[in-house]
């Protein structure tokens, strides 16, 4: 049985007064990751990822997102938002950064030894994360698709985009909403 809370909404869908918690976005992916009548909705494309926008809780901004096999994000972050994700199908990596980088007025930062980090995120599995965080998630199977479920609050005023090289990160691009939907 699917939670109505579960489904997919337009981008126009109102917002609550309760701004929700790290642990109730993950409590969210999580419940949300188990529906399987949720997942198998999904449609999957060979080619590129696939998502759909659901109702998250709160006003938070949540997706079902498709990976097809060797996909991935490239290292962003996610701004003033807080976020939670969790695999539902299939297995994600996720390369991390464990350290807090300034918000603005830079271009290149050189990283310091020992800030990787590294998590294989298995059917089931996920996490939670605080603003600024800087990551890249990736589907590096060979032959099988992953889906996930993301939510984020406030809803992604925008992602900054980098590059990365051996300890250089660069940061390339600012995206708002406007030039994802």
């Amino acid at each position: 049985m699917s939670l109505p809370s579960l489904s997919p909404v337009s981008p126009s869908a109102s917002a609550s007064a309760a701004a929700p918690t790290q642990a109730e976005l993950f409590d969210f992916v999580r419940r949300a990751a188990a529906d399987t009548d949720l997942i198998d909705s999904l449609p999957l494309d060979p080619e590129g990822r696939t998502w759909v926008r659901l109702a998250g809780p709160g006003g938070s901004e949540a997706w079902l997102i498709g990976w097809p096999p060797g996909t991935g994000t490239g290292w962003h972050d996610h701004a003033d938002s807080v976020g939670a994700f969790v695999t539902a199908v299939g297995e994600l990596k996720e390369n991390a950064l464990a350290a807090r980088l300034p918000t603005d007025g830079w271009k290149t930062l050189e990283l310091s030894d020992g800030v990787d980090r590294q998590r294989r995120l298995t059917a089931g599995k996920g996490r939670a994360f605080g603003r600024h965080h800087v990551h890249e998630v990736l589907n590096e199977s060979s032959g099988h698709h992953a889906v996930s479920v993301h939510a984020y609050y406030p809803p992604l005023p925008q992602i900054r985009r980098y590059s990365r090289s051996g300890q250089t990160l660069r940061l390339e691009q600012v995206e708002r909403p406007q030039d994802w939907q």
